[in-house]
């Protein structure tokens, strides 16, 4: 009956989401829509989510999980009561007061933006565009990584932990989701748009990854990483300080891709080191399930699996632990993944086969800037 309405957590009646599924994402099926029928009554419906996501733009230009028309001052109980007691969502014990690419809200939001404007070159949408592009390019440390949220803020540890919202992340896809949106930029963009000033640090991010990946025999990479150090760093209580074996998979196909982006060989040279550390931590068979191969954390040093606990039952009396017991784990974040690493090793080879000119043909970020045009539908893959 509509009485009540949840992003990941219950919101109150004057809050919209932007974590997707979210706002943004109905503006993009909204778009999508138009395409398909012609009907402007989605274009309209488009246009009405992306001034909602306007309104509720950070100054920086990035965008929170959520955007509360009633104000800071009703935001902020929002945090005390319903983000404060989410016990495993830590995310939400503390309001920033910044913005996100966790989840690819930011993302999401900023790619609706920019085929806004691309529709029918409407100004409307060049300052917000442009705003969401500046947050992505001065948010990025010289190496060319991204924090989780930014622009940094004082105090913001939690649970006796330091604030691992600055490290370099890679959880989430929060590098790839930035990329993936500067290129969108640059190969529609013109150089009076803003599009000449996106090669450097398109490049320098995905050249993070390379600097990321450890050394072998564990040439991993974990959910976030220092920025000064480079080595893995513990974020969440249930997060530890590990590498962990999905986010590894994840980073090895997004080297796939930047080596089709730019025909550059140095994105596949370690890919093996990877691959062979894959196979090192791979489950016995005994405590493969469901098709899951591999632990989700390893510990550095000593490839030691850590396996994710919690005892109690909330905020006040709960606590997560890691130890190398695989049973009775947590739920809500699997201790094990599946990693198809006999795929990959196939793809690698597929990959090293072609020539550099043959791998990058068609390649958008090689072409003359602004003269690719966006997919057409944004909203064919699964959302849930």
């Amino acid at each position: 009956d509509f009485s009540r309405r949840w992003g990941e957590l219950e919101a109150t009646p004057t809050m919209i989401w932007v974590q997707p599924p979210g706002t943004g994402t109905m503006g993009h099926l909204f778009l999508d829509a138009w395409h398909a029928t012609g009907d402007e009554q989605f274009h309209a419906a488009a246009v009405s989510a992306g001034r909602a996501l306007v309104r509720g733009q950070h100054p920086s230009g990035g965008w929170n999980y959520v955007i509360d028309t009633a104000g800071p001052e009703s935001l902020r109980r929002w945090y005390d009561t319903y983000g404060r007691n989410a016990w495993r969502m830590e995310e939400f014990h503390h309001d920033y007061g910044n913005a996100t690419f966790d989840d690819a809200g930011t993302s999401e939001a900023s790619q609706l933006l920019l085929r806004l404007y691309l529709e029918k070159r409407d100004r409307e949408w060049r300052a917000p565009l442009d705003k969401a592009i500046r947050f992505v390019l001065d948010s990025q440390y010289p190496n060319g990584g991204w924090p989780q949220r930014w622009p940094r803020t004082d105090g913001a540890g939690l649970h006796g932990r330091p604030d691992y919202t600055g490290y370099i992340t890679f959880n989430d896809d929060v590098a790839g989701e930035n990329i993936k949106f500067l290129i969108f930029c640059r190969q529609t963009l013109n150089a009076r748009e803003g599009g000449a000033r996106l090669d450097d640090p398109i490049r320098r991010a995905m050249d993070c990854f390379l600097a990321c990946q450890q050394p072998a025999p564990q040439a991993g990479w974990g959910l976030q990483h220092h920025a000064d150090t480079l080595k893995p760093a513990a974020a969440r209580t249930y997060e530890p300080e590990a590498y962990a074996t999905h986010t590894t998979a994840a980073n090895i196909e997004q080297l796939f891709s930047f080596y089709r982006l730019t025909g550059d060989r140095k994105y596949l040279a370690r890919v093996p080191e990877a691959l062979d550390w894959l196979d090192s931590v791979r489950l016995p068979q005994r405590l493969q399930r469901d098709g899951r191969t591999h632990p989700t954390f390893i510990e550095p040093g000593t490839n030691r699996p850590l396996y994710v606990h919690r005892r109690g039952s909330n905020v006040v009396n709960g606590a997560y632990y890691v130890d190398d017991d695989p049973n009775d784990t947590v739920i809500h974040y699997s201790s094990f993944r599946a990693v198809n690493v006999e795929r990959m090793r196939a793809e690698y080879a597929r990959l090293m086969a072609l020539t550099p000119e043959q791998a990058s043909a068609g390649s958008p970020l090689l072409a003359r800037r602004g003269t690719v045009a966006l997919p057409r539908y944004f909203t064919l893959q699964d959302i849930s």
